[in-house]
């Protein structure tokens, strides 16, 4: 019984791995050439980005990642890659590009910078005004 009871919580610790994304296998990607293929023609040979350029749409962005989830720690990240296939102002490839966890670079898929409109932040500007509310200017109407 004792045996069986180890066997169990030893099983309940094995690591598990979950897979996420999709990135296309080499030899899709060397059907790609630069400065030939458009947005379509990579589509119909690779299929649909996980994410594309938000702003400009100069680049389609595959993302693959594996996660190990051991007992109760955190799930890590065990495995990344990113295939960046990049556009041109005609719309035809002008690179394709991989990167994996190794390289540490930081795909920028958004960045949005928004302008504050006054030195001082939202929550302060609502309770500065609260502050000025007299019930009695209210009530006198």
């Amino acid at each position: 019984m004792a045996l069986l009871a180890v066997t169990a919580t030893l099983a309940g610790c094995s690591a598990q791995y979950r897979d996420h994304g999709y990135v296309p296998p080499a030899e899709d990607l060397a059907a790609i050439e630069v400065g030939r293929d458009t947005r379509e023609s990579v589509r119909e040979t690779i299929g649909a980005p996980t994410t594309s350029a938000l702003v400009d749409e100069r680049g389609y962005y595959y993302v693959s990642s594996r996660m190990r989830h051991f007992g109760w720690r955190a799930p890590e990240e065990v495995s990344r890659e990113i295939v960046a296939v990049s556009f041109g102002d005609s719309g035809t490839v002008t690179n394709v590009e991989r990167y994996g966890l190794e390289d540490g670079i930081a795909v920028p898929l958004e960045r949005r910078v928004t302008e504050s409109g006054g030195s001082a932040g939202f929550l302060r500007q609502l309770l500065s005004r609260l502050g000025g509310f007299s019930p009695g200017a209210f009530l006198e109407d």
